[in-house]
Formats: C-alpha cells, structure tokens, sequence
C-alpha cells in the first residue's frame, strides 16, 4: 500500500541537498570571466562574464556542506551568456557530480534558461562595452590597412581607449549606427532597438544520482515561471517540499512526489539488485558505437588517464557517469570531473589517472587543447564518435563476443548497433478528441465514487498529463498522447540501462567468480591487518592468473595492479571486522546464487562465453515500481509567508522568502527509519595513518577534493604541490614491491629454474613503473617538445642507447621508443644515472616546465632518483623479453683451462647459440682467435650453447673452461660451463658439447669493453666437482646412497614444479633436465653408485658403455631366444641407443648419456628402462651388492618417482636432440 512519507529534519535521507539559482549579479555587475579563454575581438554580447550564486537553501550544514565557488562554476561552466530578441534562447539542461572530502558524492542538476535583464545599469554597461569595442576594431582595421599589419587588441589598449574618450566622442558613438562597421555587424546590441536576456541557472543538489525526476522538478518549475498564469502555489512551497518533505526512496521502493504542475516518480534498486543508475546508457552507446565504448571500460578499468570532449555538457556527463555505472563491482578510485570548468584546465597536468570532461569550443580540435602527456591518455571525441585510447592496450577479454551480445540488447530496443536514431516506429497515439473524452469519463466515475485506490493514482497520472499538456489539445506543444510517450520512452530507457548492465555485470561475475579462493587472510584482527599492509600482500595474482584463459592474461595481469582492484580486495579483508561495501555486497550474494545454481564452471582456465540469463528478470522489479509507486511524499502546502511575497511575474524567477526556505518544519519523523550507513572503508577506517595507505596508493585518492574544485592561486599551488608529494610515495612504493617481489621469487626458486620475474609478473610491473615516469615527466610540462629537452640535455652516457632504440623499428612511435628506452636502461641497470643526467641541464629545465613541476622541485626529486637506483640491486630481463624481432650483437669468447692453456689447438671450432627465441645457427670461429662477434634476431635469455670442431686428427683438441657470451646491448653476460675435452681421443672422445648457460650479471656500459680483445684466462673448477662433467666415478663413490636419492628426488620435484607454474612464468627445461643438479646428472649418479672399475686409478668411467653393453647383450639373446625381459621394452631401449650412436653428430659419450635420458623422459619411457638396466645379468657382474642399482626398494622408488614426469608434456630443445630422428 502506498504511503505518505516525509523526509523532514534529516539531510542525510532527504531527496535533494540544497537548492541553488545562479546568474547575474546586479550590485556587482558586469565582471569578465578572465579564465573562459575569450578573444576581446568577440563582440561584449558574445563574450562570457561571472556568475554568482544568487540563493542557496538551506544554508551549509555539517551533515550536508555547500561548496559556493564549486556549485557555480559547475552550474555555469562558461560564466553568463547574453543574447538579444533575435538570438536563440532555448532552455538547456546538464548535470554534474561534486566529490567531498569524506569520499561521498553530490549530484547537481541545472536547468538552465534565459531572462529578460531589467536593470537599466546592466543594459547601460553592455552599450559601452559595446561602444568601446566598435570603436577598438575600427582603429584597429584602420591601423592594419595602413600598417599592413594586424594585432590583437590588448586589455591595456582597451583600458587607454575608454579613458580617452570624452563626452563629445561618447555622444558621437551613440549617434553614430554600430552597424556602420562591417565587424561589429555579428553580436550587435542598442538598448532603444534590442531586448538583453542574460542566462539563469536553476540547480538541485542530491544525494544520489535521480537524474529523470530531477530534471522534470526543475522543467515544471520553469515552465510555471513562463507561463502566463501564476502557480497554484507560491514556488517557494514546491522548492521547500523538495528540500524538506520528500525523501529518498528506501532500497527496493519507489515514490511519488509533486512537482508544479503534476506528480513525479523516482525509484531505488532493491539490496539484491544493481545500483542506481539513472543515466541513459543507450544514449552513450549510440554516440561512441558498442566497439568504442568498449575500448573506452578497458582504458578506465586501467586506470589510464580519460579526457572526454564535447560541445554538449550532459554529452560528457552521460559518458562519464554510463562508463562507471559499468564498472560495477568496481569503483574510480581517482580524480572525476565530468564536468571540468574553465578555471580548472590547470588539473590536465594532473599525473594522475583521471577522468574529466571539457567543452569543446565552436570549431575548436584537439590539437588546439594544451596537454602534457598524451602517452596514457585515452581521448574520446564524442560528438566525432572517436576513441583514441593509449599505446599498448589490451582487449576486453572475450570482447568480440560481448559486443555481440551487446548489439543484441540494443537491438532489441529498437538502436543501431553502431550507433544511430531508433529502427522501429512509435506507436501512433491516440486522437487528442478521444483521449480528451476518456479522461472527462474517468472523472465523471471519480465524483460518482466508482473508482477504487488504484484506478485513483492513475487516474491522478492522467490528469497531471492533461495539465502539462493543456488538456487533450495542442496546448503547450504536446499532446496528451505524446506524454504518454514520453514516459513510455522513459521506461523503455529504464529497462535497456538495467539490461545492459547485467551483461557487463555478467561478464565481471564469470572472470571473478572464484576470486574469495584468491584472497589472503594473513591478519587475526583488524590492528594487526593495518599494521602490516604495507608487507603484505592481500590477493595471491600469480595463482589466480595461472588459473585465466591465456587469452585473457594481458588485460587481467595490468588490472590486477589498479588501485580499483586493490580498493576492492581490501573491502573484503576489511569485511571481517566492518560492515562489508555495499556493492561487493551485491556481487558477492550473485557469485552465491551462481554456485548455487552450479553456472561457475570448475575450470576457469577453459571456460566458455556464456551469455547473460537474466535480462528479463532484472528489469521485473524495476518496471513495477516505476508503474506502482510503494510511497507518495507529503503534498506542497502553502506556508507561512510574509503579504505580497510569491507574486508571480511571467518570464522572471521571484526573489525567493529567504526565511521559510532556511529550514525546514520538523512534522514527521520518517526519515528516522532508513538512514544509509556508509561503509566502513580503507580511507574511513580509524587508526590509518600516512604509511599505512601506501600499499595501494594513488596520489588522486588522498587529494582534498574541496581544494581540487578552488581555482584561487593558493589553492591551485597546493593541489601541485599534492600532485608531487604523491609521485614520489608512489615511486616509493612502487620500487618497493617489485623488489619485494624479486627478492621473494630467488628465495622461494633457491637457484633453481628461472630466477627473474618472468612473462606477466614483469610486463605488469614494469609497465606500471613507464606509466609512472611518464606521468612524471609530464608533470607541468609547458612544451610538448620533449626531444628538445633529449637533444640539449647533457645526456652523452645515454647516446648510444637512444641512439639504438632509434634505429630499432620503424613501427615504434615517440612512446614506443620512450618505453623501450626505459626498458632497455632499466636491464642495463642505468635508469637512475640516465635520468640524472637527463636533468643536469637544470636551466633548460625551467625553460620546459612550469614552476610547479615535480621535476623543479629538488629535493623530492634527488629521493626519486634514489628509490629507481635501488632497482639497481635485481636482475630484469624487460628490454630482452618486450623487443623480440629486433637485430642483436652477440660477442662470444672460448676460454681453456688456465693451466693446460698450451693445450688451446682447434681445428676450425663453431658455436651455435640457442635461447628462449630460437638460435643462432652455426657462426664459425675465426682462425687463431678464441671469439666471435656476430648479430642475429633477438634470442632472449641464453639457454645452452653448442661448441664443436672438425675431425681433424688427434691434435686438434682443447681442454675448455667455459665460454662467454655477451650482449653487446643489453650487457648480460652468459657463462656456459664445459670443464671437459674437445677433441678426439681424449675425454670420451666428443667433437661437440652442448653447453647450459647461467647468467653471470647484467653488466653495464662500464662493462662493455671487458671482451674487446681476447680475455684474460680463467681458474680452473675445484677438482672435487667439475661443473657439468658427467662419469666422475671418484665423485660417486664418495656420495652416500641416501645423498644420491636426494637428490635425485630433488631433480624431479624441481621439474614437477617447473609444469605447476604458470606457463609465462616457467624457468628454463633444459637447465632442469642437463644443468648442475638436474635429472641427467642426478641419474648418472645413481648409476654411478657401486660401479666395479677395472681401469687403473679409476678414470673415464662412462655410463654410456654399461648401456652399450647391455643393448648388445639384449639384442644378442633376443636372437638366441632366451630373451626374459619384455621384448617390446627392449625393443625400444636398443632402437634409441643405436639411433643416437648413429647420429651424425659426435658429442661423445657423456652427450649420449645426456640424450638417452632426455629422450626417455619425453617419451615416458625412462622408468621402465631403469627396470631393464636393472635386472640385466650384466649389472651383477658391473656393480657392487651395495650399488642402488641393485636394491629392488631403491629402484622401484626411483620408478614411482619418475612415474609422476609422465603427466607433463616435455619439449626438448632442438639443441639437444639435433640429427637425432626419433
């Protein structure tokens, strides 16, 4: 049942805030509006002047603050407009949002429209403004013909002029007709002959975004203001109702209030549905195209930086707000000024992710705009249906498929997909005649008594219809069948909003479904929880990220470090001890009726698209409210006014009884019931102090945003100055966590694997720390000359950089090569020494920026130097892995043993270089040198390296150390261990090695001269363990049979948590399998164990020789019969081990070892052949009764555990299995 409610006495609950009408000031007069960026060229009628804010009730409460300055200038962001008789006066309509410090929102709706000017001093100032100007422009035209030169007219000149004129030549320019002068034609204005209106803003503050009722309040109030018969009531009644009487709707309600001239209908989303959002979505949609919107959620949901332009200020506004309504369940944790006035433009410099919106002015383009740093900016052109979105942005995941599904939604509305004007027709309405007599029928039925409770609120409905539309005729300019219309458009509008953003809502509900699995609850109680923040971590994102479709790992793994996504998780952890955010509120109860409903699927990483299955549902609840409403708010009464106040004037608002206005009568106490709580968040929670905030720190969330919207001098030096204090707590925390991040991979992977940050986890980070130094650098920059300040710049240690990164591809624009720039200093290790000599010109520095910058600010900016030096102490392979089709200088040299160096002969020796990218093909090695410089495509991280030498006798050989590998760009050094023979007829014979590299150190410019001759000899390796040499019997023995197991167990649980990782994250196999301490050596070892030797001193004892023996022995009972073993097993043990002896290659018997296991693991064979070599006849007579080989309980454990590599599918570098075709 419906009910009347009022909302008295309580600001917290009410409908509208304050009531605000803004315009000319008449004591004040005529004051120029210095910051709209006009040309005194213009004629005075078409310039802009300031606005004021004429009366605003109630007054500024504590609960409830009026912020006047910011209210005015968003209420009129261009200042006053004049027109005359002959211009156009249409009414306009535009909305804006104001941020309090306390985080809240305010939502300003302004009708705006134009009023005659009465006052005969404001008229007499537009004639001089006028006199002056005609007589500026014809000195000026007569001084550019006889000059030949034209000049602006300045304000000094204009000044002069006015004081020069005396009262003869004022005469004469009043006598004398303005039109005379061709320039002054356009914009005329004389008093005997024009009528002056001035712009006036009528404006309601509330609380929440009640777009359509807000509007039709303040388009019935001017329409009773222009009408030629007087209000039912004063207008201070209706605007005191609305301040004081009318409440919000409570969630899951609706509520009908009364305007001037009919009843009006606002609603509440229900706890289990989407929030408020009242704008037009499909309005946004047919502006930018599905395709653009969506490229411009994706700009948002990255926190890039989103400047909106365009000529219509409710344009911006509903861009802005239908952009973040889709974010759902996410919020804009930064700057947001849809609206963004004129004496605000200083705020583009903001090196801060925001949104804001500027007017386009007529004719205007974005060339003519001043922006500092365009490089992640997102540029949305909405009248030109474009979106410029920054470099290197990553798709919407499963975008082609939501757009899909989004041009059916808005087909099924009637829009174009790509934007457009309605498909289907209106219904015809009906005769003005007929619904004229149906409405006198219905009441006729209504005194008669024959209408119920129902039939009388619609009945209501009609008749507030009939008056807007001056019963059933052409009155006012509508029929009643058009308002009909009108309200069904409204609804269908309604409906299309809540629909579309169900889909969006769906898909976030499918890519963060699982995400409370992901969440870390490291914390027992909420002071332990915010003392700790800072070193810890709240989400587990290399977890959730492996669980992803591949697909989806661009945009997810940059999302993840947004601070709208951190905002989000730490609501959850706060949840434990506090009321839980009212939107992961709502998302949360859909994620436990999806699970109920078993439509999350188990496997994320494999889901499909599903389309949203509750359009129809979602928009039920919605549409019986705004049909029905469940209150009515207290009815407009008269009030206790003074005698001739309220007297209506046609064409002029009243000046409003201050007095009945300032407060309101406390006459129910309703709003009692439902007050909203605000949530207890990460910026409300008590006991958060400055260092404890920095985890997800961003400068625009801790900004006051009072001061943001105060365009005084002090105040704009005090948001600069937040500006820079903020840049450098976030290089702070940034250069924090991706060493904190570095630091804890190495002692979690302790030297196993990959030891770098690999794939997602440093494109993320580094990403974000490119934004960052952009951001930095653009910081007040007054010239968009960047390369101005490179080129002048002291800056000769960083030439040979910028000079390659140049010259690298032609595909990469000024912030692709910024970009790689920094990627490349930052693996060099140079970052902070290239940017500190980039500002040693500090007299060109004040030339570029502005005196706000954060680059003139010293201090702040020496401890920003120091927090990118400390990067300085980890390894990245950013530049390697980002730029992989560029051309890359490799300098490899060969180094021998230090003390058989006199043994260094080699006959025509090769290198094949092999990384993460492919290889380098075999470089022959020049005559008589030990080093070879060639360039190729980028090979990425080195992996192995294959070192070989023609057959050419038993001279021809070299004991080798190890071999070098250098970057001659990137400076890494490379150490590919050998410490074995190469040659014939010493060692086991091998002509060719294949090498695993490790990587010695980043190195740095000071280190690329190190190899510019042949290097200097190296050490020899301790001799109680050769590093990659294979078939050391001494060693073996010496190893106890628990030592061998271990670590052949470890070898395997290394590979096991090779596969777990995510596949951007995984190390290098090969180094697993070959490298110290990986499976081929573990399981040499074990063979190793017990092994009899009948050679003297117990030298060059080869595994390969036991597998040679027992092939032979195998297939020579295969062919006497008595064969006892499995003859398909060791059918496939002889195949392998005669094609690897008849391999091409000669890469001796320890490389024969090295393939036989590597061919075993790939082809899930290698258990079973530990079984064959295990119970062969031979192994008695070869190994000692203590030998591991002879142990069934050893053996069969080493089997289990070799059993668990089979559920990993292994791919060997071609290095390894070269010439080998099996």
């Amino acid at each position: 049942m419906s009910g009347v409610t009022s909302a008295t006495g309580s600001a917290s609950c009410r409908f509208a805030q304050h009531f605000v009408v803004c315009g000319l000031d008449t004591e004040t007069g005529l004051e120029p509006e210095e910051l709209a960026g006009e040309s005194f060229e213009q004629s005075p009628i078409r310039r802009s002047f300031r606005s004021k804010v004429l009366a605003h009730y109630p007054e500024s409460t504590d609960r409830s603050p009026f912020n006047r300055d910011a209210v005015n200038m968003l209420c009129m962001p261009r200042g006053l407009s004049f027109r005359s008789q002959t211009d156009r006066r249409d009414s306009r309509f535009h909305s804006f949002t104001v941020a309090r410090d306390d985080g809240t929102h305010s939502y300003g709706f302004v009708h705006m429209y134009y009023e005659e000017v009465t006052s005969a001093q404001i008229t007499a100032a537009m004639q001089t403004l006028h006199q002056m100007h005609h007589v500026e422009h014809h000195s000026t035209s007569s001084s550019s013909r006889s000059t030949s030169s034209a000049s602006s007219p300045s304000t000094s000149s204009m000044d002069s002029l006015v004081s020069s004129l005396d009262e003869s030549d004022a005469a004469s320019l009043v006598e004398r007709p303005l039109l005379a002068c061709l320039g002054c034609t356009v914009g005329s204005f004389q008093p005997a002959r024009d009528t002056l209106y001035v712009s006036k803003a009528l404006c309601l503050l509330t609380p929440l975004p009640f777009l359509l009722a807000a509007r039709h309040f303040l388009s019935q109030l001017h329409q009773a203001v222009t009408s030629h018969a007087a209000p039912p009531l004063p207008l201070e009644s209706y605007i005191h109702n609305i301040l004081y009487e009318v409440p919000a709707p409570p969630p899951g309600r609706s509520l009908r209030f009364h305007g001037v001239q009919g009843p009006i209908v606002c609603q509440q989303p229900g706890p289990e549905e989407l929030p408020l959002g009242d704008y037009p979505l499909g309005e946004a949609f047919s502006l930018l195209g599905v395709e653009n919107l969506v490229r411009l959620l994706t700009s948002v949901l990255l926190e890039t930086q989103i400047l909106l332009y365009s000529q219509d200020y409710q344009r911006l506004m509903t861009v802005a707000e239908g952009i973040t309504t889709l974010l759902f369940p996410f919020q804009w944790q930064h700057i947001y000024l849809p609206l963004l006035p004129a004496p605000l433009h200083h705020l583009l410099d903001a090196p801060v992710p925001f949104l804001m919106g500027i007017q386009r002015r007529d004719g205007a383009q974005r060339s003519t705009l001043e922006l500092s740093n365009e490089s992640n900016l997102c540029f949305v052109d909405i009248d030109n249906h474009r979106v410029d979105p920054p470099e290197d942005l990553p798709l919407f995941p499963d975008q082609l498929e939501l757009i899909q599904e989004v041009n059916e939604v808005l087909l099924r509305f009637g829009l174009q997909p790509y934007g457009g004007s309605t498909t289907t027709k209106p219904a015809p309405a009906a005769p003005p005649c007929l619904s004229s007599l149906v409405l006198e029928d219905l009441m006729e039925d209504r005194r008669n008594g024959n209408l119920g409770g129902e039939e009388l609120a619609v009945l209501e409905r009609l008749q507030a219809l009939a008056r807007r539309c001056g019963g059933g005729g052409m009155a006012g300019g509508k029929t009643l069948g058009r308002a009909f219309e009108e309200e069904e458009e409204e609804l269908k509008a309604a409906k299309m909003n809540v629909q579309l953003r169900e889909v969006f809502a769906g898909r976030f509900t499918s890519m963060f479904g699982r995400y409370e699995e992901f969440v870390i609850h490291s914390a027992s109680d909420l002071e332990s929880w915010l003392g700790n923040r800072e070193g810890t971590s709240n989400f587990d994102k290399g977890s959730f990220l492996s669980a992803q479709p591949t697909t989806h790992l661009h945009f997810l793994s940059r999302f993840l470090e947004t601070a709208m996504f951190s905002s989000f998780v730490d609501s959850k952890v706060l949840s434990r001890w506090a009321d839980q955010e009212p939107l992961q509120r709502v998302f949360d109860r859909r994620l436990e009726r999806e699970r109920l409903y078993n439509t999350l699927e188990d496997d994320p990483g494999n889901r499909l698209y599903r389309k949203c299955t509750v359009l129809h549902e979602s928009v039920q609840a919605m549409e019986r409210r705004l049909l029905k409403a469940d209150h009515t708010a207290i009815h407009p009464h008269l009030l206790d006014m003074r005698i001739g106040q309220g007297r209506h004037q046609q064409g002029c608002f009243p000046r409003l009884q201050a007095d009945v206005l300032a407060q309101g009568h406390h006459t129910n106490k309703w709003s009692s019931r439902y007050i909203p709580k605000r949530p207890v968040t990460t910026e409300t929670t008590s006991g958060l102090d400055n260092d404890q905030r920095e985890v997800n720190f961003s400068p625009g969330r801790i900004l006051c945003q009072s001061k943001l919207l105060d365009p005084s001098p002090s105040a704009v030096t005090q948001t600069q100055r937040g500006f820079v204090e903020g840049l450098l707590r976030e290089c702070r925390v940034k250069t924090r966590h991706m060493l904190m991040e570095r630091m804890g991979k190495e002692s979690v992977e302790l030297g196993q694997g990959e030891a770098n940050i690999t794939g997602l986890q440093e494109n993320r980070l580094i990403h974000s720390l490119c934004d960052l130094l952009e951001r930095t650098w653009g910081h007040g920059l007054q010239l968009k000359q960047v390369s101005r300040m490179d080129g002048q710049a002291d800056g000769r240690g960083t030439q040979p950089n910028k000079l390659f990164v140049q010259t690298m591809s032609g595909d990469l624009g000024e912030v692709g090569q910024a970009r790689a720039w920094i990627h490349l200093a930052l693996e060099k290790k140079l970052l902070s020494q290239h940017l500190k000599l980039l500002l040693a010109n500090h007299d060109l520095i004040r030339q570029l920026y502005k005196p706000y910058a954060f680059l003139l600010c010293e201090e702040e900016r020496e401890q920003f130097l120091f927090h990118l030096l400390s990067l300085n102490t980890v390894d990245y392979l950013c530049f390697t892995r980002k730029f992989t089709s560029i051309s890359i200088p490799y300098r490899v040299v060969i180094t021998p043993m230090k003390k058989l160096s006199i043994a260094m002969t080699m006959s025509n020796p090769w290198v094949c270089v092999s990384g993460e990218l492919g290889d380098s093909g075999v470089r022959q090695i020049p005559k008589n040198t030990q080093e070879i410089i060639f360039q190729c495509q980028n090979l990425g991280r080195l992996s192995t390296l294959q070192l070989g030498q023609e057959n050419s006798g038993l001279l021809a050989k070299c004991l080798v150390d190890c071999v070098i590998v250098h970057n001659e760009i990137t400076g890494h050094t490379y150490r590919f261990p050998c410490g074995r023979w190469l040659g014939k007829g010493v060692g086991d014979g091998s002509l060719e090695r294949v090498l695993i590299g490790q990587l010695v150190s980043p190195g740095g410019e000071e280190d690329s001269g190190r190899w510019t001759g042949t290097p200097p000899e190296q050490g020899s390796p301790p001799q109680s363990g050769r590093t990659g040499s294979l078939g050391s019997l001494s060693r073996s023995n010496k190893l106890s049979s628990a030592q061998v197991q271990e670590d052949t167990r470890e070898a395997v649980n290394n590979l096991v948590k090779h596969f777990h990782k995510a596949e951007q994250e995984r190390g290098n196999l090969t180094a697993l399998l070959c490298g110290e301490g990986g499976l081929v050596r573990s399981l040499e070892q074990f063979l190793l164990h017990g092994f009899k030797s009948s050679r003297l001193f117990q030298r060059s004892v080869f595994i390969w020789d036991f597998v040679e023996k027992v092939v032979v022995s195998m297939e020579t009972a295969d062919q006497m019969g008595d064969l006892r073993e499995s003859t398909e097993l060791c059918d496939s043990l002889c195949h392998y081990a005669n094609a690897i002896n008849a391999s091409p290659r000669n890469i001796g018997k320890e490389g024969k070892f090295q393939l036989l296991v590597c061919l075993g693991v790939r082809d899930r064979l290698l258990p079973q052949w530990l079984h064959l070599l295990a119970e062969c006849h031979l192994t008695a007579v070869q190994y000692e009764k203590s030998a591991l080989v002879r142990d069934r309980a050893a053996v069969h454990t080493l089997s289990r555990v070799l059993h668990t590599l089979h559920e990993f599918p292994i791919a060997l570098e071609t290095a390894l299995v070269k010439g080998v075709d099996l």
